[in-house]
């Protein structure tokens, strides 16, 4: 606004000004603060005194020159017309007759052109200010008339600070630690910050409690998703199963869950690579322990894993089975070393991701030679965290003396990020001894990866499993005696 603001203090005005930007960031109210800028009493400046005639009469909605209208409901033509009739005649209290148009993108193409009109040639005396959240539908010929200006979303940290001016004016009780909880529900809408603050008022019997607005909102505490974190780096599956229950009794959103946990985790990513850009949460300390006990691969890792799980939460049974299927999936990929881990709540913790252990050689039957050759290798590294599962799911395409071509299928693109490269091709050259180059690229692959060579070991161990189960004499009995099914699905072969 700092160009507004010169604008008015040297008296270059304009004589149509957009204001764009999202629902409840304040269009609107700026609307009528630059109306009274523009006619209050004590002339036109950037700072109006709130206290003359013209000044209180806008901030009550009754000041004759400011015309406001919501667009949504006046889209005709003949409606335009009606208002811009009354453009000709000089204001009858004020310096300038201000027309405010909302949502000024709903009006039909009839009623932008007979606006244009009055654009093209405007009166001295005539103002337009208009507001949209959708500038993209107003006609260029409009929007090359207007002074344009875009209003950002308010973060989170000034609605927060806001809302605690607002309370302490009402001398309102509150936790601080309410106010971010509701910021962040807010998505950068002051109003909608206000209205969740009503609600929250209402819902704590006149005071603002953490604990009531969580529930209100069915928001996730952040020491749900802190112990949950725990629980994966320590390879506690029962821990975090016992999590998810709790929160399927509580009826907690699992998709907030899961946006909560990337959140967290961009904190964690935050503490290890940039502790001075962490803000001060009342979390910090948890944030920066679970920093100390993960490696940077791993925070991407378990990051990535949680904002696909929570792009295939629809596809899931249900949300507390895909929530639940996510974590295992972190567990699955969390970063195995060599020596004893110590001992986290009676469980084994993950040991330091900074001696991981080599990766297992993987079986290499009806793989082709080369690829064989770039298994045995690749089993020999020691690599952890995504790197880890970047030598698991990649296929050597070409290897021209120290020189590593390798591809991996489009459902693991992330694995091609140059981190995970880089992490790689040290591991290699302290392998082999020597300096070599890696080149990792998306696209078709062949299946003789160690991960698709073990996942079609599985398939085929389970095919077999199938094939028995639907072969036994017993089996078949009872499917004939009772009219029964048998679920593939649901078989599962056991260890002898």
């Amino acid at each position: 606004m700092r160009a507004l603001r010169h604008a008015l203090e040297q008296k270059r005005l304009h004589h149509a000004y957009l204001f764009t930007g999202t629902r409840g960031v304040g269009k609107t109210t700026l609307a009528r603060i630059l109306a009274k800028c523009l006619n209050c009493e004590t002339g036109i400046t950037a700072q109006p005194c709130g206290k003359c005639s013209a000044c209180t009469e806008i901030d009550a909605g009754r000041f004759v020159d400011l015309l406001e209208v919501d667009a949504a409901t006046n889209t005709r033509v003949e409606e335009m017309r009606q208002l811009l009739e009354t453009a000709q005649y000089t204001p009858t209290r004020g310096r300038f007759k201000v027309y405010v148009i909302d949502e000024v993108h709903q009006l039909s193409g009839h009623a932008f052109n007979s606006m244009l009109k009055t654009l093209e040639e405007p009166p001295e005396h005539v103002k337009f200010i208009l507001a949209t959240t959708d500038p993209q539908k107003i006609p260029v010929t409009v929007l090359s008339r207007c002074l344009q200006f875009n209003l950002k979303q308010m973060p989170p940290a000034a609605i927060a600070a806001h809302l605690a001016k607002v309370l302490s004016a009402e001398k309102i009780e509150y936790e601080p630690d309410a106010l971010p909880v509701i910021a962040h529900a807010a998505a950068g809408s002051m109003r909608d910050a206000l209205s969740l603050l009503d609600q929250a008022i209402a819902h704590g019997a006149g005071r603002v409690a953490a604990a009531g607005v969580n529930e209100m909102l069915g928001a996730i505490d952040q020491g749900y998703l802190v112990r949950l974190v725990e629980c994966v780096v320590a390879g506690d599956a029962a821990g975090a199963a016992a999590i998810a229950e709790d929160m399927q009794a509580r009826s907690l959103s699992f998709d907030g869950a899961l946006s909560g946990l990337a959140a967290l985790l961009l904190r964690v990513a935050l503490a290890k690579a940039a502790p001075q850009a962490l803000d001060e949460a009342a979390e910090r300390a948890s944030i920066e322990a679970l920093a100390s006990r993960l490696d940077p691969e791993s925070v991407q890792l378990y990051y990535q894993i949680a904002v696909q799980g929570r792009e295939d939460l629809p596809l899931a049974p249900d949300e507390h089975a895909g929530f639940l299927m996510t974590v295992l999936r972190m567990l699955a990929f969390r970063p195995e070393t060599g020596e004893e881990a110590p001992r986290v709540a009676g469980k084994p913790a993950a040991a330091p991701a900074s001696r991981p252990a080599p990766l297992r050689p993987a079986a290499v039957a009806g793989a082709p030679a080369g690829a064989a050759g770039w298994l045995e290798l690749a089993g020999q590294l020691q690599v952890a965290g995504a790197a880890r599962e970047l030598v698991r799911n990649a296929e050597l395409r070409a290897r021209e003396g120290n020189t590593f071509d390798l591809v991996v299928p489009k459902a693991k693109a992330f694995l091609a990020d140059r981190a995970h490269q880089d992490k790689l091709k040290a591991a290699l050259e302290q392998h082999l001894g020597v300096a070599v180059t890696v080149k990792v690229s998306v696209g078709e692959t062949s299946g003789a990866s160690a991960a698709a060579l073990e996942s079609g070991e599985r398939d085929a161990r389970r095919a077999e499993a199938v094939k028995t189960v639907q072969g036994d004499g017993f089996v078949q009995d009872l499917v004939n005696m009772f009219d029964a099914k048998v679920v593939d699905s649901t078989i599962r072969q056991t260890e002898k």
